[in-house]
This record gives structure tokens, C-alpha cells and sequence, in this order.
């Protein structure tokens, strides 16, 4: 089998083919990732490298950029980037072309599932078509399903193997056949009536938590204007047993799914003449975070009779979540460029991520014993467990935590901002 696509959502799925005895490829047009999965080496930070370099010695496992091994696979999982474009309009450019290279080597038998997320409709408009134009029959050549990733970088509990997974096929004999795939690694499988259905699963996920995220992050906005802590509410509230489910407020959204999943649906909704109205305000709100953690870095040197321009600033993580190297969207590098405008000296400590290549940012994190009195403040970005909370709180002059780490540590609290 192949699995195309070999980051976040596709090596985790080809390790565990791998174990249940599958022969797998990897394929991938960056030749980094290709060459280091056929070393059996892993470039997740949740794939150990333990778990790929056994099967790769025994021939289980490689990895290929020649698309001419889709002709040997009897069944191909598709995990293609699904980005936003300028305009925040799905871009399935990779999906289309990742169909029809599948489409060139196609024959007979194949089983074609889609992972990467999208907008309700794109397995049978975008996938079927094609993989059933050169006289295929849907549902006795061709075998097509839509069953949403499930990746959580950093959770030590659910892995790709113990998640439940969402199945939808395009005909009742494409589930069966997909069902039958999957049965081989995943523990609990939750088929449902249609591509459609499981493409809105997902969206509905990662809608769910960005509108709750949005409605935390104005009550922290609203909190502040009244002078109220938004963490002190929102922990007190979550003591209710029954009706409530905390959500916290940050920096802003990062990742590849919630900033940008619940915008394909949207999309999809707006071509049917439908506003998405919590979709739109919630995205809103949470694009508006790293700018309002800008200004209230601003008011935070301003009562110590600092401006922004000038001011030598640490910045305490720049992934976009708590002990994962991923950068995609993080907020961090919004709020970085932002501060670098506004003439701010800008340099960032992250245990996880060495060193910082986009957004026209180039920098390369500080040791992790860096002096934080040396900087005129420190602006917590990602609630890293690795960053020593006590000396962070006892070095720095000013301290803005968009992430509440302080709570329950010792020090003076004068020095605090927060969200």
C-alpha cells in the first residue's frame, strides 16, 4: 500500500500499517522527508524513531518519490496538505493533483482513501469523477472513502492507533471494503452514511473548539476591560459538574485544523447562499489575538516608562502548542512580526524548535538557561513544560503570560500581565 503525503498525519498512519504487517511506501515529493524515512530516521516528534527503523530494516517500509509505485498499491491513503489561500478560500490544489497522479497509475481493485481535511462534498466531486473516467466502476474497480485524521501532536493517551475513526463511503461496498482496511490498525471504527457525512465530521470537530475558543477569547478581553482575571472565572467555573466544558483563552489559534478547517466549511456554505455566522465571528475574534497581545505588551513596558521601539523582548515559545516543534500558524510568529514593525528587539527561547525560517522571520532560540532578567520583558507565547516558571518569575523585570503559567507559583505578581 501507499500512503502519499509523509508529515504529521501520514508517517504515524504508515508506522502503524507497517506494524499490523503491511509492505508500505511512503510517498512524498520533499526528498528530506523521503530520504530520512528510508534511513529510519523520524522527523515527528511523536513517531519515535524506534518505531520505523525495525521495519524499514526488514523491507516492510520505504519511502519513494516516484509516483509509478501507486501502480503496485493495492490500496493508497491520501494525506495531502489542504491550506488556505490569500483570500482564506480552501486551496485543494494538492488533493486534485494528488488524484490525478493516483488516476495515471490506476487499475483495477484499488481502494482510495482521503484524510486530509476539506470541505463536504470533495471525495465525490473531486475524487469519484476522476478515479471512475477511465471506465472504472465506483464500488466494484474503484473503492473510494472519505475517513477524517484524528492527529493530536503531543497526546500521550490517544494515538493514531486507540482513536476512533470516522469512515464514509461512496457506495455501501466502498465502506466494506475501506472498514476492512482500517480494521487492521485502528481499534474503534465509527462508519457513517456517506463522504459527506464524515468530511462534516471533522469540520464540526474543529468548528466546535474554535467557536468556544472565540467566545473565551472575547470573555478574557471583556474580563480585562472590567477588571477581572479571565483564568480565575473560567477555572472557577469549570468546578460546575454538569453544563459546562472549559475552554481557555491564548495568543491566538495555530496548527493546521482549527485556524483553518472550520473556514472550508464556510466556504462551502457562502456557495449556497448561507452565512456561517459563528464561523465567521469566531474567526475574527481569534485573528485578532495576536494583535490585542501586541497592545497589551505595549501597556506592560508603557507602566514600566518603556515604549515597544527599542525594547529588548524574550519571547517563551514559538510553537503553537505545549511541547510539540510545530510552528504552523502558530500566533507566535504574527506577534513577532508585529513587534519587529513596531521596532521591538526581538529574540525567542523554545526547547523544541531550534530556530525560526518564515514569515520573513530568521532567528534562533536562546538557550534554555538564558538570563530572563536580561531583557526588558518576557512574553509568554506557549506554556512549555520545560521553561522553569519559578526563575522566569523571579528574573524578569516584566512578565506578559497568554497562557496563565504562573498560577500557584511563588514570586512577585506585580510583575504579571496577562491576557
Amino acid at each position: 500500500m501507499v500512503v502519499m503525503g509523509i508529515g504529521y498525519v501520514g508517517l504515524p498512519l504508515v508506522v502503524e500499517f507497517a506494524r499490523a504487517g503491511f509492505r508500505v511506501t511512503g510517498y512524498d515529493r520533499d526528498p528530506e522527508k523521503v530520504r530520512l524515512l528510508n534511513a529510519g530516521q523520524s522527523y515527528i516528534g511523536d513517531v519515535e524513531q524506534s518505531d520505523i527503523s525495525p521495519h524499514v530494516s526488514c523491507g516492510r517500509l520505504d519511502a519513494s518519490d516516484d509516483p509509478t509505485v501507486l501502480a503496485e498499491a493495492d490500496a493508497v491513503v491520501v494525506c495531502v496538505p489542504t491550506p488556505l489561500n490569500k483570500t482564506k478560500d480552501p486551496d485543494i490544489r494538492f488533493i486534485v493533483d494528488a488524484t490525478d497522479t493516483i488516476s495515471r497509475h490506476q487499475h483495477p481493485g484499488m481502494v482510495v482513501v482521503l484524510e486530509s481535511t476539506t470541505y463536504p462534498g470533495t471525495t465525490n466531486e473531486v475524487l469519484v469523477p476522476k478515479l471512475t473516467e477511465n471506465g472504472m466502476t465506483l464500488g466494484q474497480d474503484v473503492f473510494v472513502a472519505f475517513s477524517p485524521e484524528r492527529v493530536d501532536p503531543g497526546n500521550e493517551k490517544y494515538k493514531t492507533h486507540n482513536t476512533p475513526k470516522v469512515l464514509g463511503g461512496a457506495t455501501p461496498r466502498c465502506l466494506e471494503v475501506a472498514t476492512a482496511l482500517y480494521s487492521h490498525i485502528i481499534q474503534n471504527l465509527v462508519p457513517v452514511s456517506s463522504p459527506e457525512a464524515a468530511e462534516m465530521v471533522k469540520l464540526l470537530e474543529n468548528t466546535f473548539r474554535a467557536v468556544n475558543i472565540g467566545l473565551v477569547n472575547e470573555i478574557a478581553m471583556m474580563s480585562r476591560r472590567l477588571g477581572i482575571d479571565p483564568f480565575e472565572v473560567i477555572r472557577a467555573a469549570a468546578t460546575k459538574p454538569f453544563g459546562f466544558m472549559p475552554f481557555y483563552p491564548g495568543p491566538g489559534l495555530g496548527g493546521h485544523c482549527i485556524p483553518i478547517d472550520p473556514l472550508y466549511l464556510s466556504w462551502k456554505l457562502r456557495s449556497l447562499k448561507y452565512q456561517a455566522r459563528f464561523i465567521d465571528l469566531a474567526d475574527a475574534i481569534n485573528s485578532s489575538m495576536p494583535g490585542y497581545v501586541v497592545e497589551r505588551i505595549a501597556d506592560a513596558l508603557n507602566s514600566d516608562g518603556r515604549a515597544v521601539k527599542g525594547s529588548e523582548l524574550l519571547i517563551a515559545g514559538v510553537a503553537y502548542k505545549r511541547d510539540v516543534s510545530d510552528v504552523r500558524e502558530s500566533p507566535a510568529l504574527d506577534i513577532i512580526s508585529r513587534l519587529l514593525e513596531r521596532g521591538a528587539l526581538i529574540s525567542y527561547v523554545d526547547p523544541h524548535v531550534p530556530d525560526v525560517n518564515e514569515h520573513g522571520i530568521e532567528l534562533a532560540s536562546v538557550p534554555l538557561d538564558v538570563d530572563f532578567g536580561s531583557y526588558d520583558a518576557v512574553v509568554v507565547i506557549t506554556d512549555h513544560s520545560a521553561f522553569d516558571r519559578e526563575r522566569m518569575l523571579r528574573q524578569a523585570k516584566i512578565i506578559v503570560d497568554t497562557r496563565d503559567i504562573f498560577r500557584g507559583v511563588e514570586g512577585d505578581r506585580s510583575k504579571l500581565h496577562g491576557l
